[in-house]
């Protein structure tokens, strides 16, 4: 299957471009409604929740619009959470929840993904049915009876559900009293919830990012930003501070002392909390190939395993799934703890590491010093085309070459983003100086032989 629309984390893109127009929302809606309806009698449900960027009100309407010609109730949440409207779908006995969202994305950019009843994830085989509906231009929609076309509804309890799913996966025995928070939304979906959430838990919170204007998510801020956090947990003595995405799937951590932990670092936190107490299933964390070489070196170091998948969460939950391991996350923050939830959710991550530093009264400096990771170089290079690196002999001999120079304690990782018109050039070693010199000279050739 090739898909034209969907890409790694559905359909993405900047606003009144292909493919993010108003009106192939609404034949997307058109199409999940009729995938999704079943010929019983019962009513079809729809959540759809967003984040913050202007255009979500484009993309909300026009999905409602298709959705209800083709005969699906759909319940409107607003502005939560990634993860709040995958519990919620489950939780709610949806038949579909959406997403509006583009995630870490500037305000110009939007994007739509959908989950499936349980609350994970479509496959590629659902997402490719549905294109090929929204695509062909003689479709001919079974659109239900006048009497039979969906409706419309405001939820309004919807934060509270999710607030009390984030308070369930904090221990009943601990709180968070006198523990103080930098916690920065990215003027995103979690602006309100995730306040809120540490606050009940007794923490005593210091917002950043928590003031939308539909054109400021992600601006210099939250997790691709945590400097940001870093400074103000220094400035304010606190004790940990949490960067946040758009969309809130993702966390990026600082310790007391300003240093800033990636995803790899927090997994290393929770996956030896986890060996320790018996949970972490087959002693397995599942992780993709851009995780850190000394969190494999990590795992196996206390009898575990790192089981490797593509980029992508998506890939990582479909690992967890066939093989029942019950962690799993991205180093770019996306963590999932597959007791508690379906996709990564940054808030849920957060209140596990703040779990542990509550159960072992240590602060998260010392236990972010499990893991060292390896010095680590990713540069990405504008291409204008997208060929099979190994078909390029001038870039094949090049990482060849690499690899030699790095030996067994390094590793070049080349791949193509699935959202945008680039290469990620990484490398990693032991030694700082040979990997920025081998990732500068790399991603030079790759500029130069795709530039056209």
């Amino acid at each position: 299957m090739s898909k034209k629309l969907f890409g790694t984390d559905g359909i993405r893109g900047p606003v009144n471009q292909h493919p993010m127009f108003a009106d192939l929302a609404l034949r997307l809606g058109l199409a999940a409604g009729t995938y999704f309806r079943t010929p019983d009698a019962r009513r079809h449900r729809v959540v759809i929740g967003k984040d913050t960027r202007l255009s979500g009100y484009i993309f909300e309407h026009a999905l409602t619009a298709g959705l209800c010609a083709a005969g699906m109730d759909v319940f409107l949440v607003g502005p939560l959470p990634t993860p709040a409207i995958a519990f919620l779908t489950a939780n709610m006995r949806a038949d579909l929840g959406i997403v509006i969202s583009a995630s870490h994305n500037p305000f110009q950019d939007n994007g739509i993904k959908l989950f499936s009843r349980d609350g994970f994830k479509l496959d590629d085989a659902a997402e490719y049915a549905i294109e090929q509906m929204i695509l062909a231009e003689d479709m001919r929609w079974d659109y239900p009876a006048p009497d039979k076309v969906g409706r419309a509804f405001r939820i309004k309890d919807s934060q509270g559900r999710y607030i009390v799913y984030l308070k369930n996966s904090f221990p009943a025995e601990l709180d968070l009293s006198g523990m103080r928070v930098v916690l920065d939304c990215a003027n995103g979906a979690n602006y309100h919830v995730g306040p809120l959430v540490l606050e009940e838990l007794g923490a005593e919170v210091t917002r950043l990012g928590c003031e939308p204007d539909g054109l400021n998510i992600n601006l210099n801020c939250g997790s691709l930003y945590p400097e940001l956090a870093a400074a103000k947990v220094k400035e304010c003595g606190a004790d940990i501070g949490l960067s946040l995405d758009g969309d809130a799937d993702r966390i990026i951590v600082s310790d007391e002392h300003g240093v800033v932990l990636d995803g790899d670092q927090i997994m290393a936190i929770c996956a030896e909390d986890m060996l320790q107490k018996g949970r972490l299933t087959h002693n397995t964390l599942v992780a993709t190939v851009m995780s850190n070489m000394a969190l494999e070196v990590f795992m196996k170091q206390r009898g575990g395993t790192l089981l490797r998948t593509p980029v992508g969460d998506r890939n990582v939950v479909e690992a967890m799934r066939s093989s029942g391991a019950a962690l799993g996350g991205e180093q770019s923050g996306h963590i999932i703890f597959m007791d508690y939830g379906t996709t990564g959710d940054g808030l849920l991550a957060a209140l596990q590491v703040m779990k542990i530093m509550r159960e072992r009264d240590k602060p998260l400096s010392e236990l972010a010093g499990l893991l060292t990771p390896y010095p680590q170089k990713l540069i990405n290079v504008p291409v204008a085309r997208k060929v099979p690196f190994e078909n390029n002999a001038q870039i094949a001999a090049a990482v060849a070459d690499a690899e030699s120079e790095l030996g067994s304690t390094g590793r070049v990782l080349l791949r193509y983003s699935g959202t945008e018109a680039k290469a990620r050039v990484m490398i990693e070693g032991e030694c700082a100086g040979l990997v920025n010199r081998l990732a500068a000279q790399l991603a030079e050739l790759v500029k130069r032989e795709l530039a056209e």
